[in-house]
């Protein structure tokens, strides 16, 4: 992070209009006024809603639905097309028809970043069940477990880091998805300022609003997802 703003620091002293790239100490006071002072932190809890909404849509959804096609060959061969063109649709074409279809309002925008990152949890949780050891499978039959005991003790365990790393992968895709679709049809939150701001040309603020939710969701990064994983990951370390 030093490194990272010693060179913006450097690439901002080099412009000779400040307004093309402000530096740090521009910014930087820009955001806590927004913050103190400004509707930063009302715009920041509405694209946080949005993103944990679309984020919980979106991995029970896939989770689901990718777990069911690794455990049945027939169901992946049925639905891998439709999941190889949903992965190669793009983002904005669905973020665009869903506003079309549904509306500007908050349910379009939610299920347009869901279906947005629907299928790249498919895929995880699909290679994570194809990965279930079969061994130990059969030593669950031979002690005779409860289907609700296989699921808690040997299934869960080992689907857990690609239910993780899904997790991990979906909330960088999510936020940023976020603030597209805010960008275009919405009248709060971190895109929708961005929006604002671009079309001022203000860059000063335009850097204020992305770097402050990207501080967010580092923190958050680093308060959930990581301890997350290290929990889901636990039993391979025993």
């Amino acid at each position: 992070m030093a490194l990272l703003l010693a060179v913006w620091s450097v690439a901002a002293l080099t412009q000779a209009d400040t307004r093309i790239l402000p530096g740090p100490w521009i910014v930087g006071p820009l955001i806590w006024r927004e913050l103190i002072a400004g509707p930063m932190l009302f715009d920041i809890g509405w694209t946080l809603w949005r993103v944990a909404l679309s984020f919980s849509l979106a991995m029970a959804i896939g989770a689901g639905i990718g777990i069911a096609m690794g455990r049945s060959p027939r169901l992946d061969r049925w639905l891998d097309p439709w999941l190889i063109f949903f992965l190669n649709l793009p983002a904005l074409v669905l973020i665009v028809l869903a506003y079309l279809w549904i509306g500007l309002n908050e349910t379009a925008a939610v299920l347009a970043v869901a279906a947005n990152k629907v299928p790249t949890v498919i895929v995880t949780m699909r290679e994570g069940a194809r990965a279930l050891d079969p061994k130990l499978a059969d030593m669950a039959r031979v002690f005779r477990m409860s289907r609700l005991a296989r699921l808690r003790h040997v299934e869960a365990p080992q689907l857990a880091p690609y239910f993780a790393a899904a997790g991990r992968s979906g909330i960088a895709l999510i936020w940023k998805i976020v603030l597209v679709v805010e960008f275009l049809g919405r009248s709060n939150g971190v895109g929708f300022k961005i929006h604002m701001y671009f079309q001022l040309f203000d860059v000063a603020m335009v850097l204020a609003y992305a770097l402050s939710f990207v501080g967010v969701m580092l923190i958050i990064e680093a308060a959930l997802f990581r301890p997350w994983e290290r929990w889901a990951t636990r039993w391979r370390r025993r």
